[in-house]
């Protein structure tokens, strides 16, 4: 900006330009012409270029870096042949400077654009200033992204602005809950309010866990009818979801699960935007919110007794394009409490059968240990199988107490990974997995 300002005030002297001036100019140009880019990719051609001020301004920006790009690589040429062509240009490099005090203007706003990128059409607060990814679920469930500070801040809910809402709209009456065992910040930011549930990406939280919350939640609640909490994940959804609807059960503003998933979707997800669903997606998410309901209205807010089973085996239908297609691929991986207990490949505790008429490939697990509460199985492919969440093939999550008849059947839709509708080219719509339990 110095530069353009010596060019634009020193009329007099030498009409040859340095060449490390022509490098800066140029910079500068190129920086402006990346911002009316971003801007119209964010916005829309059709959109942005509706304002007359902003086809001006990419006019502009284009015609000065042209204009630069000619000095940087010309300059010796022309002023030898138009030697008062850098006088004539001035006014050029004067709009540079009002550009550079417009972008200062614009920067807040060009934040702002690409936040709602980032964040697509989830319901946002817009309104006395704020412009933030975050949902008012009820009057007293708030529901929002990661609060982020640094880089993160340009594209996510700046930490401060969050505060700023939260200290405006709701001062000492408001608790948060970070949901993310992958990322946290100095809970000072919120006034030492901070609770965390460490609960990884795209999985779920132990019923355990969801108790505890919604209790925890319910005794703040009844504190002051001016209480409010704040739930967050990193993008507001999955986990978030899922714990927002245990305490919509638990305290009975809903009954079923189904209508407490249905709610949280329709207050995240903002339809004026775009149609695209921004409620809970994962099956395993889903499947628990389904086990709280049943810790809600049959166990009455405790937990079910401890079931211990092992797994006798793994069906799986329509295995045909699924990798090799006959199992020999596949390799299995269980976790309990966060550990591995348990793994097998065609090679490794497991005896792998491809049975090629029904289109199945039945896994005989051998020395399986004991199981209980929450177990997740997850699923590897040495082909070419997309890998999405867990980099895995496929996994899901399941309660041991809440296996009816030593089994339990997952159709496609109920497998996390499967589930996706760009993984459809890989398993069919009769892809499924079926669970055969032993008593121990």
């Amino acid at each position: 900006m110095a530069l353009i300002i010596k060019d634009v005030i020193f009329l007099s002297g030498t009409t040859q330009i340095s060449l490390e001036s022509r490098s800066v100019s140029f910079v500068i140009a190129f920086f402006f012409f990346m911002d009316v880019s971003l801007r119209v990719f964010i916005e829309g051609i059709r959109p942005y270029f509706s304002d007359i001020f902003n086809s001006l301004d990419a006019a502009i920006i284009i015609v000065t870096l042209l204009v630069d790009i000619t000095y940087l690589l010309y300059d010796s040429i022309l002023a030898k042949i138009f030697p008062r062509l850098r006088i004539v240009l001035r006014p050029v490099r004067l709009v540079i400077l009002i550009r550079v005090f417009h972008l200062a203007y614009q920067k807040r706003h060009l934040e702002m654009l690409t936040r709602r990128m980032v964040s697509g059409n989830k319901r946002r607060y817009k309104k006395d200033g704020f412009d933030l990814d975050l949902t008012y679920v009820t009057e007293r469930i708030i529901a929002m992204s990661f609060p982020s500070s640094g880089k993160q801040s340009f594209y996510r809910n700046p930490i401060k602005e969050v505060v700023r809402f939260l200290d405006t709209k709701h001062p000492n009456h408001y608790q948060v809950y970070n949901l993310c065992s992958e990322r946290a910040y100095d809970p000072k930011y919120f006034h030492h309010r901070v609770h965390r549930y460490l609960i990884d990406d795209h999985n779920v939280p132990s019923l355990s866990e969801m108790l505890a919350f919604s209790m925890e939640v319910k005794e703040w609640m009844a504190q002051d009818k001016d209480n409010v909490i704040v739930v967050h994940c990193k993008g507001g959804k999955g986990r978030t979801g899922t714990m927002v609807c245990a305490y919509l059960l638990a305290s009975e503003i809903f009954a079923t699960a189904e209508d407490s998933l249905y709610y949280f979707g329709e207050r995240r997800t903002d339809k004026s935007t775009s149609s695209k669903f921004q409620g809970i997606e994962t099956p395993s998410q889903n499947r628990f919110v389904g086990y709280f309901a049943m810790v809600k209205n049959i166990y009455n807010l405790t937990l079910p007794p401890i079931k211990k089973l092992t797994i006798k085996k793994f069906v799986i239908y329509s295995i045909h394009g699924v990798g090799k297609g006959n199992g020999r691929d596949l390799k299995v991986q269980i976790i309990m409490q966060r550990k591995t207990v348990f793994f097998c490949s065609a090679s490794k505790n497991c005896r792998i059968f491809h049975d090629a008429e029904t289109d199945r490939v039945i896994i005989l697990l051998s020395k399986c240990p004991p199981l209980y509460d929450e177990v997740k199985v997850k699923f590897f492919s040495s082909s070419a199988l997309p890998k999405y969440y867990e980099n895995c093939a496929f996994f899901f999550w399941f309660h041991m107490s809440f296996i009816r008849n030593n089994r339990l059947y997952l159709s496609r839709s109920e497998l996390d990974n499967p589930h996706k509708i760009k993984a459809w080219k890989a398993y069919s719509p009769q892809f499924a997995v079926e669970v055969y339990f032993d008593d121990i």
